[in-house]
Parts: structure tokens; sequence; C-alpha cells
């Protein structure tokens, strides 16, 4: 299994580009069950996440090809064999219960098992089964699948989720392009990836309006045509790379980065004494003077602080000047990267749903293991900021989430290496 090694190096300085959004091409990908007409997207990151994507369209008998390096994917639906997402390919990854949706749109049926993805707590689909049953679907658990069918097809409907789930959102906001009808989804999330995907649905005919708020309404349509969508940015990676410059010293300009993207997250990094700059190529990020100040964070949907880049944050708050208070109001279960970063020096007491960290000088390489996605990448933080060797093990969690990342982080001057196993 492969490890990365990374050595305290001092500053980093220079350029990282950002790829495409990993959870808007995971969303994007199962829009193309919608039409039978070709969807072909550019800006796409090259992960183990959007294989296994691939991997569950091609199972249900579409046709999708990796181009240009995998940067661009065409994908087409014209001749679907299968409406059942299987498990063994569902088990691997959460966001594929994004093809619920469209496939009971589109055929009147689907069955679909229940996901799986990274252990971070429950995540559980009744969200998403209140919204298709709102718009009339019949769905039923047996055996660990969804059963939905709508034999009359789906009927557009004034729906409230009781939280705003960005995966429910996705699922009924493309379920009801098809519906007959308007919908009308209330409390619905307003992250940038449900608006890159609206605005992608609207390009293959769809009539949507009111992405980005709290109410999203669908015009149901006959049918959807194809289209060409270039993925947004990925805030989540623009938001880790943010921190490497502010953990480690030195400036490094986020190519493709936009302030609206993480104007919560530049926000508290500001207060912790980072400067955050658009310039006509992203966003460049620099220590304001010394080590950082600690401040507190509570994770929210969008537009507040992301949880996936609580982890990230606590690895700065770590060697920050004073205490910080990390609340994860999101996911529970979601501080498995403290005991890691403890193992390197770092100051953690955990209760619940609540995190304090006292910052230390500076923290010690050591060997730590990856639990999941997000947590991975906070250990290379920690370890790039760390006096000596740090050894991140179970590295596969990185791997569905950053594109190259030793690559992007040598160019900037980090001394690490990524070893492989046996």
């Amino acid at each position: 299994m492969d490890s990365i090694l990374v050595t305290g190096n001092g500053p980093l300085n220079g350029q990282i580009p950002i790829a495409g959004a990993k959870n808007a091409c995971l969303t994007l990908m199962p829009a193309t069950l919608l039409s039978e007409d070709p969807l072909t997207l550019t800006n796409a990151p090259r992960l183990s996440d959007i294989k296994t994507m691939t991997a569950l369209l091609q199972s249900l008998g579409a046709e999708v090809s990796s181009l240009q390096d995998g940067q661009v994917i065409a994908m087409s639906s014209h001749n679907l064999t299968s409406q059942t997402a299987d498990y063994d390919i569902v088990r691997k990854m959460r966001a594929s219960n994004l093809v619920l949706g469209p496939l009971l749109a589109r055929f009147g049926q689907a069955v679909v098992s229940l996901p799986g993805g990274c252990a971070i707590g429950a995540r559980p689909m009744d969200l998403h089964v209140e919204g298709l049953e709102a718009l009339g679907a019949e769905i039923e658990l047996k055996d660990g699948y969804l059963h939905a069918k709508a034999p009359g097809g789906l009927k557009g409907a004034v729906h409230e989720m009781r939280f705003a789930s960005v995966g429910a959102t996705e699922n009924i906001v493309m379920a009801a392009t098809l519906a007959k009808g308007t919908t009308v989804l209330k409390n619905a999330a307003r992250e940038p990836e449900i608006v890159d995907l609206v605005e992608c649905l609207r390009k293959m005919g769809a009539q949507i309006a009111g992405e980005g708020t709290s109410t999203i309404e669908i015009q149901g349509v006959d049918r959807l045509h194809g289209a060409t969508h270039q993925v947004v940015t990925d805030r989540i990676e623009l938001g880790t790379y943010m921190l490497a410059p502010a953990i480690c010293g030195g400036e490094i300009e986020l190519l493709g980065g936009r302030m609206s993207l993480v104007e919560s997250f530049a926000a508290k990094l500001d207060a912790a004494g980072v400067s955050v700059e658009e310039t006509d190529k992203g966003l460049k990020v620099a220590r304001k003077n010394g080590r950082v100040t600690a401040v507190d964070v509570v994770t929210e949907p969008f537009p507040g602080f992301p949880t996936d880049l609580q982890a990230q944050m606590m690895a700065l708050m770590c060697t920050a000047e004073g205490t910080s208070v990390l609340e994860e109001r999101i996911f529970e279960n979601r501080f498995m990267h403290a005991p890691e970063l403890v193992r390197m020096g770092a100051q953690i007491e955990v209760h619940g749903g609540t995190a304090t960290v006292t910052g230390v000088e500076c923290l010690k390489g050591a060997p730590v293991m990856a639990t999941d996605l997000r947590a991975s990448v906070s250990l290379i933080l920690a370890g790039l900021a760390a006096e000596g060797e740090t050894t991140v093990s179970r590295v596969y969690h990185l791997d569905r989430g950053y594109e190259h990342v030793v690559r992007k982080l040598e160019g900037v001057g980090a001394k690490i290496e990524r070893i492989k196993g046996e």
C-alpha cells in the first residue's frame, strides 16, 4: 500500500493549478442519463472517484470515453441496458446515489444500492427519498437496495427539505427536469456545485430558476438534449492549497481560483493573519507576518465554512498562536484526523462534535495514518510544517479527491514523495 513521505522544508513559493471540482463532476456525470443525446464535460479532474462513476454509468449501458488525458469526458446514454446500480460499485462512493433521480425521471423506474464512501458518519438517503416521493415516486427499501418506480411518470410538486442536503438537492433537481408540471424545492442547498449542475442542465434544455438560493423552481420539459459543459473549479482543492503557504510561509498563486467560491473560508484566513488577494489568474495567498492567530470555526452549509476544509484548517490551527475551537455541524465522526495530529505533537481535545486546539510552536514529524479523504491531506499539510519526516499511510483516500498532489506541492518547493507499497 502506497504512502507519502513529507519533510518540513520551509516556505513554499510559486503557482499551483486548481483542477475541476470532484463533487461537481460526480454530479454532472449522472446528468447524461437524462437524455439520449451526448453530454461532454471539459475541465474534468483526474481522480479515482471519476473512474468509479465511469464504471457505474457503463454498468448501466452508457458509453463513457476519457479524452485529452482525462480532462474531457464524453458520454452518451442513448442505449441504456439497465436501471440497476449494483452494490459492488455503489459501495465505493456515496455520489453513486445520484443516478437514482435521473433513472427514475427518464425510465419511470430505478433500483439503486445504498451507497458507501468515506467513514465520516451516517449520511442517510431519507432526504433523497422524501423529495422523490413528493414528486410521485413509490420507493421501497429491500435487501439494501432502493426500489423506485413512477408508473405514470413524475409530477411537479412543492417540497421543503428538512435539511439543505447537497446530494438530495441534486437528485431532486435532476428528477424534476423531466417531471410533468412545476416543482418548487424549498430549503435547497446553495453550493457552487449545484449552480454548476443547473447551468449544465439549462444547456441541455431544462427550465430552472433560483439556483444559488434556498428556493429552486423547475419547470418540467418533455426531453433534454445534448450539451458541452466546463466543470467549475474545485473550491475544496483551492482551499486546501490556500492553506499551504498559511502553514509553511511563502506566497502561492492558485491558478483558476475565484474568491466567490471560498469567501467564508478566506474570511477566516484573513482573521488568522493570512492575506488572500484576487489576481487576473486566480488567488494569491501569503501569511501577513509571522505566526498565524487562532480562530474559531463552525462548519455550515454553503456559504458557511465548508466541512470539507475542517480537517485542513485544524492542521493550521495546530501551530497557531492561542486556542481555537472547531465545531463540526455537518457530519458526526469527522475528527478522526485529530489523534494522528496529536502523534505529531499537536494539542487537541475532542468532545463530541467539538475540537479544542491549543497551538504549539512546532509540530514533529511522525508516522501517521489517513482515515478519510480530507484527513489525508490535512496530515500532509501538517507534515509540511513539521520538523523532520512525516510518513502518511493509507493514501488511497487521497487519490479520490486530489490529482497529482505530490507534483503540485513539489512545484512550489515542498519536499514530498510518494512511496510505492509492496
